[in-house]
This record gives structure tokens, C-alpha cells and sequence, in this order.
């Protein structure tokens, strides 16, 4: 299994009705590989199945965390500006206490959250961060 598979199971959690040109404009290649693809991961049994799932029971990214961010000075308005535009982020929460800020990130890979994490760190003002990861949801709002 190589990084294009895992991209497509990765789009297929998110969307097993995804149509094939869908998943080739997702993962930047024709039809036919995607096809091709879904069928050598079925007969292989690394796909045994599509399902329906509820609501409640899916997660938008299969990498998650939330990275608790100090603050030096008065840059936390410029940081929140930049955090928003990152497309891994899915959320930020000014808070009390320790950290002045918890961005909640996703991701396909973990290594894809280290990317996200190191690019945040370097930010101008960020003074300290803690990150951790999401294992499970044992209950979600919505």
C-alpha cells in the first residue's frame, strides 16, 4: 500500500458514495487509477467492505489534536488570523488560564499534524505550546 491508497481509503472515510471523479480530482489522478485502485484494495482485503455511518459515529479527520498555545505580547489577534488560515485547522478557543489559546487541528497523517504543528511553532509570539493527541470520541456535540 503506498501514499495514493492511503490518501483514497483516507477519502473514502470520509465519503464511500464519493464519485470516482471526485476521488481523482481529491487525490490528483484519473478515473481509471481510482478504480483500478479500489479494486486491487477489495481483492487484496485491505478493503472488505462499505458501510453506512451515523453522524455520531464519524470523525472528519483520522488525525486529531489540540495544541495549547502561550502567548508573549499582544500578537494573539494576528496569530488567530494566521491559525485561520491554515486548512488543517478546524477550530480556535480563546481561554483562560495556562494557555491563551486551543486550536483544534485534523489531519490524513500524523505526519501531516507534525507539518501543521512545527509551521504553528514558528509563528512570531507563540511562546509555548503543548500538543496532544485525540484517541477516541466518546461523545461529540451536533
Amino acid at each position: 500500500m503506498d501514499d495514493t491508497d492511503r490518501k483514497l481509503i483516507s477519502a473514502l472515510r470520509h465519503d464511500a458514495r464519493a464519485s470516482l471523479s471526485d476521488l481523482a480530482l481529491t487525490l490528483g489522478v484519473s478515473r481509471t487509477t481510482v478504480r483500478g485502485r479500489i479494486e486491487r484494495l477489495k481483492q487484496s482485503g485491505e478493503i472488505v467492505g462499505f458501510s453506512v455511518v451515523l453522524r455520531g459515529d464519524a470523525a472528519r479527520d483520522p488525525v486529531r489534536g489540540l495544541m495549547m498555545i502561550g502567548i508573549e505580547g499582544r500578537g494573539a489577534d494576528r496569530i488567530i488570523r494566521q491559525l485561520n488560515g491554515l486548512s488543517a485547522v478546524r477550530a480556535v478557543h480563546t481561554t483562560n488560564g495556562r494557555w491563551d489559546l486551543i486550536v483544534e487541528i485534523g489531519t490524513d497523517t500524523l505526519e501531516a499534524l507534525d507539518e501543521t504543528l512545527t509551521r504553528i511553532r514558528k509563528y512570531d509570539g507563540i511562546a509555548s505550546s503543548e500538543t496532544s493527541l485525540l484517541l477516541n470520541t466518546r461523545k461529540s456535540g451536533g
